[in-house]
C-alpha cells in the first residue's frame, strides 16, 4: 500500500525542521557561503517556524537574511566556566581570560574599522586600547612584543576566521607569529554586526557592580510584573538547560524552577524531543536529554585516544568513591593505571610529572559533562557518574562467561 503525498511531505517537512533546528544548536551563525551552506539554505527556508518555537520555549531570537542565520543563544546558566571558546584549528586549547579580553578589544577594533585590515594594524589597534585606565587598572596589559602574546592574538584571529567574521586574503598568522609577515583580512561587516548576543549593549551595564551581576544586566528580560511572565521566564531558562546542559539536576533549580517543571516536565521533554530528535532521559536526580545522534555536543565521553581512555578509567574509579576525591589520589590513581595500560597510551602520558596535567584534563571534561563538580582540591562525582561505574563480575550460569556489568546514571 503506498504511503499518501500529504504523510509524505509531512515526513519531510518535519525531518527538514528538525535538521535545521539541529544545525543552530550547533553552528548558532550560520553563512550563506563555505561549509555550512547547506544547513543555511534550511534554516532559511524554515525560519518562520524557527523563529516561532525559539522566541517562544527559549527567548532566543532568530535573525535569518540573505547571508547569515543568527541564533541569539544565551545560556541557561551564566556562570558556567565548562565550555570556554577554543582555537578553531587548535581545538584542545580554551581561551584563557587574555584571550577573551584580546577578542574583545580585536571586535571593538574591527567595528570601528574598514573593510580590509591587516593583522599588524589589528594588534596595533588592540595594543592602544588596552591602555585604557580601566583596563591597566584590573591588571590587564597588552604589548604584544612576546611570543605568547602573539600567539593569543593569532588565536582570537583564528576563532573570528570560523566564526566567519574575517576572511583571509594574504599571508599567515604563524609568520606573523614568528615575526616573519603580516597577514591581510576581508571584514565582513554583516556577521560582525550580528555577532552579540545580548538584550542591551554592554556600555549599558553598571560597571561598578559584580561580574554575575553585569551577565545577569546583560540577558535580563523586561520586568516579570505578572504570574505569566515569571512561568514564560522560568519555562525559557529550563528549555535552554534542556537543550545546552548535558544534564539537569534538580538540585540547581530555585524552589519555584522545581515545582514548575515537575509540573510541566512532560510537556517541556516532549517539545524539545519533537523538534531536536532528543531523548528525554528522567531519573531520581535530573533529566539529560540524549542525542542518539551523538553530534549536538563539543564534548564526547568517551573519547577516543590516549586523554579519552585516563578520562573513562578515572570516570570508573570515581563512580565508585562514593565521596570526593583529591586531586593527588586522582594523581596517584593514574600512576597505577599508568603501569597496566601505558603501553596503549602516547609516550608523553607516560612521563614522570605528567600525572597532575592529565587529571586536570580529566576532570575538566567530566565537569563539562556534569558528571563530576570540582572541590578545592580535588573532584566530587555526580549522580550520572553512575553510567561508568562497572560492577563485579557475575555468573549467570555454570560455565557462563564472567561478564562485568554496567549500572545507568539515575539522573
Amino acid at each position: 500500500m503506498t504511503t499518501p503525498l500529504a504523510e509524505v511531505l509531512d515526513g519531510q517537512h518535519a525531518a527538514e525542521l528538525r535538521k535545521a533546528a539541529r544545525a543552530l544548536l550547533k553552528q548558532p551563525l550560520l553563512l550563506s557561503r563555505g561549509s555550512h551552506a547547506d544547513e543555511f539554505r534550511l534554516v532559511r527556508r524554515h525560519a518562520s517556524e524557527l523563529r516561532e518555537w525559539f522566541e517562544r520555549n527559549t527567548g532566543w531570537p532568530l535573525h535569518v537574511d540573505a547571508e547569515t542565520a543568527r541564533l541569539g543563544k544565551s545560556p541557561g546558566v551564566l556562570d558556567d566556566a565548562t565550555h570556554p571558546a577554543r582555537e578553531a584549528t587548535r581545538a584542545a586549547t580554551p581561551f584563557t581570560r587574555r584571550r577573551y579580553v584580546l577578542l574583545c578589544l580585536a571586535l571593538a577594533a574591527l567595528e570601528r574599522g574598514e573593510s580590509q585590515i591587516a593583522l599588524g594594524r589589528l594588534a596595533d589597534q588592540v595594543v592602544l586600547d588596552a591602555t585604557d585606565p580601566q583596563l591597566v587598572a584590573a591588571g590587564i596589559q597588552f604589548a604584544l612584543d612576546r611570543r605568547d602574546e602573539r600567539i593569543d592574538l593569532a588565536a582570537v584571529v583564528r576563532l573570528l576566521l570560523d566564526l566567519g567574521v574575517l576572511r583571509r586574503v594574504a599571508g599567515d598568522e604563524d609568520a606573523y607569529v614568528n615575526g616573519a609577515g603580516d597577514v591581510l583580512y576581508d571584514v565582513e561587516r554583516r556577521v560582525l554586526a550580528g555577532l552579540l548576543a545580548t538584550r542591551r549593549g554592554p556600555s549599558t551595564v553598571q560597571a561598578e557592580t559584580t561580574t554575575a551581576d553585569r551577565l545577569a544586566q546583560l540577558v535580563a528580560e523586561t520586568a516579570l510584573d505578572s504570574d505569566e511572565l515569571r512561568f514564560r521566564a522560568m519555562r525559557q531558562t529550563l528549555t535552554r538547560r534542556l537543550l545546552d546542559d548535558p544534564v539537569l539536576y534538580y538540585d540547581e533549580l530555585s524552589d519555584a524552577e522545581l515545582t514548575y517543571l515537575t509540573r510541566q516536565r512532560g510537556f517541556l521533554t516532549a517539545r524539545v524531543a519533537d523538534l531536536t530528535g532528543l531523548v528525554p532521559e528522567i531519573r531520581a536526580e535530573g533529566i539529560a536529554m540524549v542525542d542518539p545522534d551523538d553530534d549536538l555536543t563539543d564534548v564526547r565521553m568517551p573519547e577516543q585516544g590516549t586523554h579519552g581512555h585516563i578520562t573513562l578509567l578515572l570516570a570508573e574509579y570515581l563512580a565508585k568513591a562514593g565521596g570526593p576525591v583529591t586531586a593527588d589520589q586522582l594523581a596517584r590513581r593514574v600512576r597505577e593505571l599508568a603501569a597496566e595500560h601505558g603501553g596503549f597510551w602516547a609516550k608523553s602520558a607516560r612521563e614522570p610529572g605528567m600525572e597532575a596535567e592529565l587529571v586536570e584534563q580529566a576532570v575538566a571534561r567530566l565537569a563539562a559533562l556534569g558528571l563530576v563538580s570540582r572541590t578545592a582540591d580535588g573532584a566530587r562525582p555526580r549522580p550520572a557518574l553512575a553510567r561508568y561505574a562497572v560492577g563485579e563480575p557475575v555468573v549467570r550460569e555454570p560455565g557462563s562467561v564472567h561478564m562485568p556489568t554496567q549500572r545507568k546514571a539515575r539522573a
